[in-house]
């Protein structure tokens, strides 16, 4: 009886363990970090969407992906990103307003 106590026990023990040290991640998907930014300007036109690099990279940066579905990392304080990103969100907003209204009718 003692013994299967003891097993008992140990296995419980393990179990806790493992689960604590499991690790838990915060963002749904895993945010890549930037090693270099991008020196060229990006055709606004081309722009499909954008994201920030997670807080956790060494240097922030917002990644821009293109019709062609490559990303390209950029500075955030360059003079050009501030204006893309306003297209690039009145351009979702207008097109989420046109379905809501299209799926309305």
């Amino acid at each position: 009886m003692r013994s299967l106590m003891s097993v008992l026990f140990l296995v419980i023990f393990c179990s806790v363990q493992m689960t604590s040290s499991a690790v838990i991640s915060i963002d749904a998907a895993p945010s890549k970090c930037c090693g270099e930014f991008n020196d060229v300007k990006i055709p606004v036109k081309q722009v499909v969407s954008y994201h920030w690099t997670s807080s956790s990279c060494a240097r922030r940066a917002i990644v821009f992906k293109t019709n062609a579905g490559r990303e390209f990392c950029v500075d955030p304080e360059t003079t050009w990103v501030s204006g893309h990103i306003d297209k690039v969100d009145k351009r979702t907003t207008t097109s989420t307003k046109a379905q809501t209204q299209s799926l309305k009718v």
